[in-house]
């Protein structure tokens, strides 16, 4: 992980924030998200305005019908459905817009709201840095909190994002797996060493998104992980898969309160032309995407 030094930005960050990016920028940092700057107005949807509908056709518009050689019938070839609820899309993302995630990342992870790395309640630093979109989450605090302890509001999810997972879940949904309005997309940035595996559930979001087993889209870019996964929480009995820079692993439905985690970073495994691409240093980005679901 590289620490910015030298920086004129570095008195809007917080002391313990880090950025995951190689050759971090003062021009950068220097341009923050403005919620009053027209420039982001553009390619940004307010999830209050607009309905899941609206959403479904500019996914279609833009996603689902688009002249793709690259993606193709890729999507369909590549589906695999581990459990009832539980689907994974094999190289899902091309290396394209790989290259757009992570440079998203690094223009809003560079700006007050951007990556930092949380402590638990007991006062241990987590392994990853994180950043929000679309609703501030934390170890601590989860969802109870609109501004984290520096004052900072998280930005909009930018639509590009919100159609990648927005056209996931379409894709994915069936009988065991239900539609949902993605409203929030915690970023996190492990490094090739996370610690300690603990297994976890996902089970902060709102009563309305857990009891109806509304999804969690996770995307994976940089290096592999080896991800695993069980129904018990018990890891002698759980199933081990390796998710790849471009992979999308959807779980809902009967599967969504899984226990899962990270057991391995893989060096040295994320694709080379998107580390030509990017300022990505050694680990793996992650993006869940997830539906709070007021009550």
């Amino acid at each position: 992980m590289v620490m910015m030094k030298g920086l004129k930005g570095m008195a809007m960050m917080k002391p313990q924030s880090l950025i995951p990016f190689r050759n971090a920028s003062a021009s950068a940092i220097a341009s923050p998200y403005n919620p009053r700057d027209d420039r982001y107005h553009l390619d940004m949807i307010n999830l209050n305005e607009k309905t899941f509908a609206y959403l479904l056709n500019k996914a279609k518009e833009f996603s689902l019908i688009r002249n793709d050689k690259e993606q193709g019938n890729r999507d369909i070839r590549s589906r695999m459905n581990l459990e009832k609820g539980m689907v994974l899309f094999k190289n899902y993302v091309s290396v394209s817009e790989q290259v757009e995630i992570v440079n998203t990342c690094q223009k809003f992870g560079m700006g007050p709201g951007g990556f930092y790395r949380p402590v638990t309640r007991a006062g241990r630093r987590k392994n990853f840095q994180m950043m929000c979109f679309g609703r501030n989450w934390d170890p601590i605090t989860r969802y109870d909190w609109k501004h984290r302890s520096d004052g900072s509001e998280a930005p909009p999810i930018p639509n590009h994002l919100l159609l990648l997972a927005v056209k996931s879940i379409l894709r994915a949904h069936d009988s065991y797996m239900p539609l949902m309005d993605p409203d929030i997309c915690i970023v996190k940035f492990y490094t090739t060493t996370i610690g300690k595996l603990r297994l976890r559930q996902d089970r902060d979001e709102g009563r309305s998104s857990l009891e109806g087993g509304l999804p969690v889209v996770s995307v994976t870019i940089g290096d592999s992980v080896r991800f695993v996964y069980s129904y018990t929480g018990d890891m002698a009995h759980a199933k081990e898969i390796t998710l790849q820079s471009g992979d999308v692993l959807i779980f809902g439905g009967e599967s969504r309160h899984i226990y899962h985690g990270i057991k391995k970073i893989i060096p040295e495994s994320a694709p080379f032309s998107l580390l030509q691409q990017t300022n990505l240093v050694p680990g793996s980005l992650n993006l869940t995407f997830k539906d709070y679901s007021l009550d």
